[in-house]
């Protein structure tokens, strides 16, 4: 941690709403904030942090090198030097993601090993309120036959039908964050019986029960709605697969907002296919973008979301609300929010 009266050049490594910049530069006199848009990447969509692909004239990239090279904070990674971040930012102790799952990117990166006297934080919590909504949205499209609804009215066809409601509905959600957390206090409110999966068993608010991964297949016949929230590591690579459809109701609906990677691909469109699943919504995949050739995209019960679930117009808002309160914490050498574990990967 740095020394009280020190002054720390903090570098803004992806594009940021000027009032946000200016936030930043508001926390504390120590901080030599340097934000300079006409080096980074365009943003293609509000809270975009890789954006546009734009190449750097010699001199720009000559200015950008020297500003990592001095920097000791970095907002963001910098994804135009990716593979040689710790070479050309070596004075680097702390980086504040934008993402909340930066764990198997660091891994694959190198940096816990190349960079040990580097914090990580991650953006946790930022994104639960949108990931949250989106699965009560693809829940209600569900239930409450959103799609029969469309195609109705694209015949010009009026004739009455029933569906279902959520109340008294089960709900299992894998992998009990914030965003579980979230998505458990929308999904009570609803009406639903919450069940959630976690490794650590310490109570959560609006879950009704709680069970270890080891219980993962008692859980799961219990749950008309699956929710898979995990983060990609080791442990739950693969975690769902053939048998795990298997066990969920006849009819279930899957939601993936977590990563492709923890979901047997290969195994849920078979379940699709065969109508064990009645639908899915899916904001991750095994390989981004979703290849054309997916049967996925064909179909009509399953949601395809380019894994956008979780982008807000008012994301850099809430990240910035973050990364302030971080760098009060981390020049007064109090504890950093959200530190990434570099072994357990989240």
């Amino acid at each position: 941690m740095p020394e009280q009266h020190e002054t720390k050049t903090l570098l803004i490594a992806s594009y940021l709403e000027p009032e946000h910049v200016e936030r930043i530069r508001q926390v504390d006199q120590r901080l030599d904030v340097i934000y300079e848009p006409d080096l980074l990447r365009p943003p293609r969509y509000p809270a975009d942090h890789v954006g546009e692909p734009v190449a750097r004239s010699a001199a720009q990239e000559a200015r950008w090198r020297s500003l990592l090279a001095t920097a000791e904070i970095l907002f963001d990674f910098d994804h135009t030097h990716r593979e040689d971040l710790p070479e050309v930012a070596p004075n680097v102790r702390w980086v504040q993601a934008t993402s909340a799952g930066i764990g198997q990117f660091v891994a694959r990166m190198g940096y816990a090993e190349r960079m040990p006297a580097t914090l990580f934080t991650t953006a946790s919590g930022v994104h639960a309120a949108p990931l949250a909504e989106f699965c009560l949205m693809s829940i209600l499209n569900h239930y409450r036959g959103l799609r029969h609804l469309q195609a109705c009215q694209q015949r010009h066809h009026w004739e009455r039908f029933a569906t279902t409601d959520l109340q008294g509905k089960t709900v299992a959600i894998i992998g009990l964050g914030r965003i579980g957390g979230e998505v458990a206090r929308l999904c009570q409110a609803f009406g639903m019986t919450v069940i959630g999966v976690r490794n650590t068993l310490s109570p959560v608010a609006h879950v009704d029960q709680l069970h270890p991964p080891e219980e993962l297949h008692r859980v799961l016949p219990q749950a008309g709605v699956v929710i898979m929230i995990a983060p990609h590591t080791p442990q739950t690579e693969r975690m769902l697969g053939a048998a795990e459809f298997a066990a969920m109701p006849d009819g279930a609906l899957f939601i993936n907002i977590g990563r492709g990677s923890t979901v047997d691909e290969d195994a849920l469109i078979a379940a699709l296919q065969s109508g064990k699943l009645g639908g899915a919504a899916l904001d991750v995949f095994a390989e981004e973008p979703l290849p054309a050739s997916s049967p996925l995209w064909g179909m009509p019960n399953v949601l395809v979301s380019p894994h956008s679930a979780s982008t807000s117009d008012r994301e850099n808002e809430r990240i910035t609300d973050l990364f302030c309160d971080n760098l009060r914490r981390y020049l007064d050498g109090r504890p950093l929010r959200n530190v990434l574990d570099v072994e357990r990967l989240y």
